[in-house]
C-alpha cells in the first residue's frame, strides 16, 4: 500500500474513534439522566405505589415473554 491509502487510514480510524467515544459518553449521560428521572419519580409517588406499578409491570412483560414463547402458526411440510 502506498503511505498515503495509509495516512487516510489512519485519519479515517481516528475519526471513526472519536465518533464513538463521543457516543459513548451521550450513553453515560442518557444513563445518568434516566436513573434520576425514575429517581425523582420514586420520590413523588412514595415507595408503596412505586412497588405497585413495579409489580404490574413485571406480570405484563411475564404476559408478553409468554405469548412470545408460545409457537406460532407452523407452515413446515405444507408445500
Amino acid at each position: 500500500m502506498k503511505e498515503k491509502n495509509l495516512i487516510e487510514m489512519q485519519n479515517k480510524i481516528a475519526s471513526l474513534t472519536k465518533v464513538m467515544q463521543q457516543i459513548i459518553n451521550d450513553f453515560v449521560k442518557l444513563d445518568s439522566l434516566s436513573r434520576g428521572t425514575i429517581t425523582a419519580l420514586q420520590l413523588f409517588m412514595g415507595e408503596d405505589e412505586w412497588e405497585k406499578i413495579v409489580k404490574k409491570m413485571k406480570d405484563i412483560d411475564k404476559k408478553e415473554k409468554s405469548k412470545a414463547n408460545e409457537k406460532k402458526l407452523d407452515l413446515d411440510g405444507l408445500e
